[in-house]
């Protein structure tokens, strides 16, 4: 099962994510190999994040997607279009909430949301 993990920033200047450093956050879950891949975008919510998402998970090799930024509800919303167009199961995608969260605190919430 090939998985991979995008950890989405909000721009990279909101407030919620001050506490953290985001490439260490990513570093550990890569040296940790709690996933086959990771990556960084900006703001998933936005036009260009739904071709990104349409874009890598038209790849059929990715079996499970993890992202990790605001909130999963939310992420069900704003994500379900654009990974139905891919002919991804939303099913397959997991969020995670890691806003207002120190670097360790964010790693910790991922690894266990992927762990489950």
């Amino acid at each position: 099962m090939k998985k991979g993990l995008i950890l989405c920033v909000c721009q990279g200047t909101c407030p919620s994510f001050h506490k953290m450093d985001v490439f260490e956050v990513l570093n550990k879950v890569r040296r940790d190999k709690l996933v086959n891949f990771v990556s960084l975008h900006p703001q998933l919510c936005a036009d260009d994040g739904d071709q990104y998402l349409k874009l890598l998970l038209a790849n059929k090799d990715i079996d499970k997607i993890y992202v990790a930024g605001c909130d999963p509800a939310m992420q069900k919303k704003m994500y379900k279009d654009a990974m139905k167009e891919a002919g991804f199961d939303p099913e397959n995608h997991k969020g995670v909430d890691i806003r207002n969260m120190s670097t360790d605190e964010a790693f910790d919430s991922i690894r266990k949301i992927i762990n489950e």
